[in-house]
């Protein structure tokens, strides 16, 4: 009978689990454990001790039960039958894996069912090493990444399922934009999936979800890419897609020739077009109900130029608020497109804010818009006046000739600094002492 001398395994660092092919064994035998190794005997089906890494000899004095098993003599040494596993137990970060054929989700944004294919990568590390022999290697004589991602390919692929669809569901977006959470979605697979791995002994370190997609060739991807496409370029010019059906409708209707008119043409190509759907016509109704009405009743909207009643303030079309626009002409009316400079005299427009001329700074007045001084309190054109702030805390003082803040209460009397002489107005110069203020 043979006996092995020296146990030991030098392989592949992605094999997890590894049996060692001789059974046959000998007190005394040498077992050799690498650093992120350990190595598990067993017999008659249960494990007997766990050996951590170094060098061991299999001998009665360091496994004790090996003397209810041994009990032949032979000179000295005492063969036996035996199974030593070793168990990898360093870090495997590069674990592959991805959905073998696509998901089939709705777009809840768009409302379109796309195929929706994932991958990443995640790494473990053997946790347990007698949990997991027991639990999940059993019989194998080898047990490596390929089977870590087979054994486990249903369970990432629905927890990646119902991530997507969770995510879909609840925050609305649309697979167009769901690479933007795909690290809240791998921490949110990490913490599923860590605790089912635990049970089996292996220690989830991350979960990671490289990219999600959808295939660039399929039927609904195309048409949904090109839809957005249109839209893009409908809002970059300012128009959408009601206007642009209206147009190429009067314009197939302008070159029918058969017709009196071109407005007899439109109208007979909008009535095939109602007899179809409808849908043109309400268009055409709504154009001929838009040249009807009166000038005076309609404005014209300033982002999409859409025509709408001056009493609404949103666009229908396109929901730009008027009032806003209104509000800034109504502040700005009165202003005058041309500045005098207060330095040089000189004439500019007021959408500069130096004096092309002199450098001199635009100081414009909030209610006329002509140049000021910086230290003005008045606009010498609308005899707008500005407000005066409080010395102390900055607070707006009201109008008349106040004594005391009313919010700090510090005084607002002015004083020379070189006679103490009280001082009224806005003077440069003291009136007593000539000191300059």
């Amino acid at each position: 009978m043979a006996i092995v001398e020296v146990v030991k395994y030098n392989g592949n660092p992605d094999v997890f689990a590894w049996k060692y092919p001789s059974e046959e064994l000998g007190t005394w035998t040498q077992l050799i454990v690498n650093e992120s190794q350990e190595a598990i005997l067993f017999k008659g089906g249960k494990a007997l001790d766990i050996f951590e890494s170094g060098r061991h000899t299999l001998d009665t004095a360091n496994i004790p039960i090996l003397n209810k098993i041994i009990n032949l003599p032979f000179g000295g040494r005492s063969p036996f039958t035996a199974e030593v596993w070793y168990i990898n137990k360093a870090h495997s970060l590069d674990v592959k894996w991805g959905t073998a054929s696509p998901i089939q989700l709705q777009d809840p944004k768009y409302g379109v069912f796309l195929p929706i294919r994932a991958f990443g990568q995640f790494g473990i590390k053997i946790d347990n090493s007698k949990k997991f022999l027991l639990k999940l290697v059993g019989t194998l004589p080898i047990f490596d990444k390929t089977s870590i991602v087979k054994y486990f390919r249903g369970l990432y692929l629905t927890k990646v399922k119902d991530a997507i669809s969770s995510y879909f569901v609840h925050k609305k977006i649309s697979i167009m934009e769901i690479n933007a959470y795909i690290d809240d979605i791998s921490t949110y697979l990490q913490s599923e999936m860590a605790p089912i791995l635990d049970e089996y002994g292996i220690k989830l370190i991350n979960f990671y979800v490289n990219d999600i997609s959808v295939p660039e060739d399929d039927p609904a991807v195309v048409q949904l890419k090109s839809a957005l496409a249109k839209k893009a370029t409908m809002n970059i010019i300012g128009y959408n897609y009601q206007q642009e059906r209206s147009f190429d409708t009067l314009e197939g209707a302008a070159k029918n020739k058969g017709s009196s008119s071109s407005l007899m043409g439109a109208g007979m190509g909008l009535g095939m077009g109602t007899t179809m759907g409808g849908v043109i016509g309400d268009q055409f109704g709504g154009i001929v109900g838009n040249i009807n009405t009166k000038a005076e009743d309609t404005k014209t909207c300033s982002d999409c130029s859409a025509l709408m009643p001056k009493s609404k303030r949103f666009c229908a079309d396109c929901g730009f608020d008027t009032l806003k626009i209104e509000k800034e002409e109504e502040e700005n009316k009165g202003k005058t497109d041309s500045i005098i400079c207060n330095n040089c005299g000189s004439s500019y427009k007021n959408t500069v804010k130096f004096c092309p001329e002199c450098g001199n700074k635009y100081n414009p007045c909030p209610k006329c818009g002509a140049d000021l001084e910086e230290d003005s309190v008045t606009c010498y054109k609308c005899n707008y006046e500005f407000p005066t702030p409080c010395p102390h805390c900055k607070a707006t003082l009201p109008s008349g000739n106040t004594k005391f803040c009313p919010e700090c209460g510090g005084s607002l009397v002015k004083t020379c600094s070189s006679c103490n002489n009280p001082i009224s107005g806005n003077p440069k110069f003291c009136p007593e002492c000539g000191n300059k203020l």
